[in-house]
């Protein structure tokens, strides 16, 4: 297993590479194959693309709940180039999740600004950065990754699972035509005015929404696929001045086709 300090690395190292800045996003997908079901967490330049891997040890919570409530961590299988395998520790699971450790990084200044946008920070953050390059001073930021699946099988709303940034959709098999809501909780506690962007994986279009003062926000899906829904939580420190620190969160879920129209009955003759 590869020190889980390069995974870091590796987020400082996409961070700085030209092009959409969408590298600092950790998501899960699941594995195709025959056997038991697997999960790969990593980290992509774009979802749903995954290149650089999850070192287990950062892991410091992770699990899957079940149909019966059973929630259990979930098993490492073995880290690939791309991806973090894991195995879903209950039969039937619905949902699984992992929060990592924080990591402090500092962002090259010609960076900063493309990192700013692309998480679609509040207006203080670019004055801040503003300040700080009028004090010759750099972007230090402290970050911790929480990231969740729905799975095939699952219904109904979403259950809070045991992590510090959270998405709870209100219907976890959505179909496309339905308004689907979901809902952002910090701590526990709905999150106001977070920005929160909706993406899929047959295209690269990106859907911002701002969630309401009960954490919530509605959004449509205009197509069946895999699709995730992202944003970070980005707050100045309250012990380390001049940092900031942040929560980034992403949730994966899969939409189904629309519903099948009904065919009207033959009639009788």
């Amino acid at each position: 297993m590869r020190n889980p300090f390069l995974f870091a690395a590796g987020v400082l190292l996409t961070l700085t590479i030209a092009g959409p800045a969408t590298a600092h996003d950790t998501w899960f997908q699941p594995v195709p194959g025959p056997g038991a079901p697997q999960l790969a967490l990593g980290t992509g330049n774009q979802f749903p693309i995954q290149e650089v891997p999850v070192g287990a040890a950062s892991l410091v919570e992770s699990g899957c709940r079940g149909r019966d409530g059973r929630v259990a961590p979930l098993r490492v299988l073995r880290e690939t180039a791309t991806a973090l395998r894991l195995r879903p520790p209950v039969a039937g699971a619905l949902t699984c999740w992992g929060q990592q450790a924080s990591f402090e990084v500092e962002l090259p200044a010609d960076k900063v600004a493309l990192y700013l946008r692309e998480i679609n920070a509040p207006a203080w953050a670019r004055g801040e950065w503003v300040r700080l390059q009028a004090a010759g001073l750099p972007w230090k930021e402290r970050y911790a990754k929480h990231a969740r699946i729905e799975l095939p099988g699952a219904s109904g709303p979403g259950q809070p699972a045991a992590m510090a940034m959270d998405v709870l959709l209100d219907e976890r098999a959505p179909r496309v035509g339905q308004s689907l809501g979901f809902q952002v909780l910090r701590d526990g506690q709905p999150l106001p005015g977070q920005a929160v962007e909706l993406r899929g994986d047959m295209s690269p279009l990106a859907i911002w929404h701002r969630t309401d003062a009960e954490g919530r926000a509605r959004i449509d899906v205009p197509w069946p696929g895999r699709w995730v829904l992202r944003g970070t939580d980005l707050r100045r420190s309250d012990s380390v001045p001049d940092q900031f620190e942040s929560r980034f969160f992403n949730l994966a879920f899969e939409v189904r086709p629309r519903e099948p129209a009904l065919r009207p009955a033959a009639a009788g003759g």
